[in-house]
């Protein structure tokens, strides 16, 4: 474990450990995937503003998140099938972030069940992901069992009313558990340490859908039910019914646009996330840390502003605090880890992001990430911004110097 220094040394390792099918459905977008890309590439471009001779002595990442008190403000963000990157992912998931002192968050399509969670984790309370289905009666059965697991929040994904085309999960013919093809026979053969996990699991399928739907027992039935669930319907007044429902705390995720921000704040949500599906649905959507701070602004007086898409460092969730996020989540990130040492590498990915969350606001002159804000940022500058600068100063030198030759 000690050559496991950054996330991406986590993410080479995955690779390595994790079935090709589901290696890619954690690490993909929809279509060009440039949504996908940019969710990253948009976090280097924002600099920091470096600050000496300030007393850092004493530093402190504690905050707090619904009212949770969390070790530093990231939660484990909703992701389908972790299950799938590792035997019991959600559960060995779950149980890092409770030794950690994060929020987990657990999917609706999530391979443990609401209940093997709570069970695996002593009762500990986690997040749950809900997914409007056009069977509302499963969807009241859902937010009936998040209840009794003593979910005190409950996280409605708004952004997947249809499903963004994935070409890498469409040419891997990606299926919970895999088909037994000579492909993925060939492929499995290679993930000695994948395969003694999964036969040492009897959970390989939805959990919080087998057994739970009727006519829904196998996989065969699961697909059919799925693929005419997805409910293009939903609206403002489905958010409306769920938020009388609910009677926890309610968080809206999908948010792009300030004008649906707005909407999320005046249907009495108490947090909304700002993402894009990590760019597996619009594909060409700005990437999430350049639509947060315009939403920010615009509603986080009044309601908590969480951001997710693109999270892979320490810096990255500083720059997103100091753009007005109360709350940051990690997707990939987690299931790399997840993905290379199971719960040990969820461990380890949560233990590099705090310090170099820590370091990082030292070297911004702030000890207390509840006073990061915008002023630890260079005002309207970007590592292209800065590097054109430099380009323009280059050939204004060169020009003053060819003058004099003349």
């Amino acid at each position: 474990m000690s050559t496991i220094n950054e996330i991406e040394d986590l993410r080479r390792l995955a690779r390595k450990r994790v079935p090709r099918m589901f290696y890619e459905y954690a690490d993909s977008g929809s279509w060009t995937e440039s949504t996908y890309r940019a969710n990253e590439r948009e976090f280097g471009r924002i600099l920091l503003r470096q600050r000496v001779a300030v007393d850092i002595g004493q530093r402190s990442l504690r905050t707090r998140m619904l009212g949770q008190d969390v070790a530093m403000p990231v939660a484990m963000a909703p992701t389908g099938l972790a299950g799938m990157q590792h035997a019991d992912g959600e559960i060995l998931a779950a149980r890092a972030a409770k030794a950690f002192g994060v929020p987990f968050t657990l999917s609706t399509v999530s391979i443990c069940s609401i209940e093997d969670v709570a069970e695996a984790t002593g009762g500990h309370p986690f997040w749950f992901q809900l997914y409007v289905m056009r069977d509302r009666a499963f969807v009241e059965r859902l937010m009936d069992r998040a209840r009794a697991a003593g979910c005190p929040a409950l996280v409605l994904t708004l952004d997947l009313q249809i499903s963004g085309q994935r070409h890498k999960d469409l040419r891997n013919g990606l299926s919970a558990p895999p088909r037994l093809t000579l492909r993925n026979l060939l492929d499995m053969a290679g993930k000695p340490r994948w395969c003694m996990g999964m036969l040492g699991t009897r959970r390989r399928t939805f959990g919080n859908i087998v057994g739970h739907v009727q006519g829904v027992e196998n996989m065969t039935s699961l697909a059919e039910w799925s693929s005419q669930q997805y409910d293009p319907t939903l609206s403002w007044e489905d958010v409306a019914w769920i938020r009388r429902r609910w009677p926890g705390k309610l968080v809206l995720k999908g948010i792009q646009d300030v004008e649906d921000a707005r909407l999320a704040l005046g249907c009495g949500a108490d947090a909304l996330i700002v993402s894009n599906h990590g760019g597996r649905q619009l594909d060409g959507a700005p990437a999430s840390i350049r639509a947060l701070p315009r939403i920010a602004d615009a509603v986080g007086k009044h309601i908590e502003v969480h951001m997710d898409g693109g999270v892979r460092s320490g810096q990255d969730v500083l720059k997103a605090v100091a753009l007005g996020a109360r709350g940051v989540y990690i997707g990939r990130s987690m299931l790399y880890g997840l993905g290379a040492m199971g719960e040990a590498g969820v461990l380890k990915a949560l233990q590099i992001i705090h310090k170099e969350l820590d370091l990082t606001m030292a070297f911004c002159g702030r000890t207390d990430i509840n006073r990061v804000d915008r002023g630890i940022l260079l005002a309207g500058e970007s590592r292209d911004s800065t590097a054109n600068a430099e380009h323009a100063g280059h050939a204004e030198h060169a020009e003053h110097h060819a003058a004099q030759a003349g």
